[in-house]
Order: structure tokens, then sequence, then C-alpha cells
């Protein structure tokens, strides 16, 4: 039996993108994304929020970096990834971060307005295909 490591979050970004090149000049873009769960216990209302960082490489990189704002709520599909390192002190540090694969941006900017007046749409990104805009999406199940 094969194993599976896949990973879906849709929660808001904690702050601006950090984009970066390494020194072969490929993009990578961070983001800190946050996701939060509210339940009732003895009648008051509490929460918890989680942060996950998440990492886009390439075009997703780009993609991410100007379009993404803080607050913003979006949708990421990847896969868990653990790194280590050395810090200056020989302690071993770990890491575990989204390798993202996808990005959608879930929110509608009636702000946005195209020349038209209408409704700005932003498409869903994959590290492994062109843009995908609604009209080119797969309709599954509907």
């Amino acid at each position: 039996m094969s194993s599976v490591n896949k990973f879906i979050l849709v929660g808001r970004l904690g702050q601006e993108p950090e984009i970066r090149s390494t020194t072969s000049g490929q993009q990578v873009c961070t983001l800190s994304i946050a996701t939060s769960e509210t339940w009732t216990k003895d009648g008051n209302k509490e929460e918890r929020t989680e942060w996950h960082r998440v990492i886009l490489w390439g075009k997703l990189a780009e993609i991410a970096h100007k379009y993404l704002k803080k607050g913003r709520l979006v949708y990421i599909e990847g896969k868990l990834q653990t790194r280590s390192w050395e810090d200056q002190q020989g302690q071993k540090s770990y890491t575990t971060e989204i390798l993202a694969t996808n990005i959608q941006f879930l929110e509608s900017n009636s702000d946005k307005k195209s020349d038209n007046n209408h409704d700005y749409y932003e498409p869903e990104f994959s590290s492994n295909s062109r843009p995908m805009m609604r009209s080119e999406e797969r309709r599954v199940g509907k």
C-alpha cells in the first residue's frame, strides 16, 4: 500500500507574503496562515488559533507575492515537509512546513473592478499547470 502526504488548508494571511530569490534565481515565497477554531465551554466562547508556515516556489511564489495581502482568505493544497539544520551553536533544529502545490483566492474583491465594471475574479493557480479561470474549471459532481 502506498502512502499519501496531502495537506489542505483554508485560512487567513497573518502578515504580508515574504519573497526572496535563491542563489540560482528561483523565487520562493513564505506565507504565515492562521486557522481558528471556536467552541463553547461552560457557556463561554473559546477560540484557538494555529499558525502554519507555507512555502511556495517559482510562479506560485510570484503570484502569491503579487496578489495576496495580510488578512486575505486563501485555500492552500500541498504536502507536509520537515527540514532540519544545525544552528551556530551546533544545536539541531527542525521545522515542519507546507510545501504548496496549489493556491486559490477565496474572497471576491467587490472593491476591485475591471474597466467594464464587472466583478474582478482571481483565478486558481497550480504549480503544475497554467492558471485556471472559472469557465475552465471542471465541475465534478455539480
